[in-house]
């Protein structure tokens, strides 16, 4: 094989990782919506906290958060304690944060 079709193996490669990488943005922000709602809405969260991979959110009205579906989009756990919820997150707990603080 010459230069020239490596050079498009590599330009279609690129192409495929850059549609990948925005499929997993959009994924992302329609899972953050999904767990906006099981926290009871934007309107129910009334302080967000990060520390490391567990995200801690204090709630209005904690009767309103669906720990089962918060386990089902992929937390790995989850701890009530009072109106606060500790989710345990990984990764995504910061991204979380953000989104939350953006949305209000």
């Amino acid at each position: 094989m010459g230069i020239l079709e490596y050079a498009i193996i590599v330009g279609v490669l690129l192409i495929i990782a850059l549609a990948v990488v925005k499929m997993n943005k959009k994924d992302l922000k329609i899972e953050l919506n999904k767990l906006v709602e099981l926290l009871g809405g934007k309107d129910n969260i009334l302080s967000t906290e990060v520390d490391m991979s567990r995200f801690k959110v204090t709630l209005k009205d904690i009767s309103k958060a669906n720990k089962e579906g918060i386990l089902k989009l992929g937390a790995k756990g989850v701890v009530e304690i009072d109106d606060q919820l500790k989710i345990i997150l990984g990764q995504d707990a910061k991204k979380l944060k953000k989104y939350i603080d953006e949305l209000k």
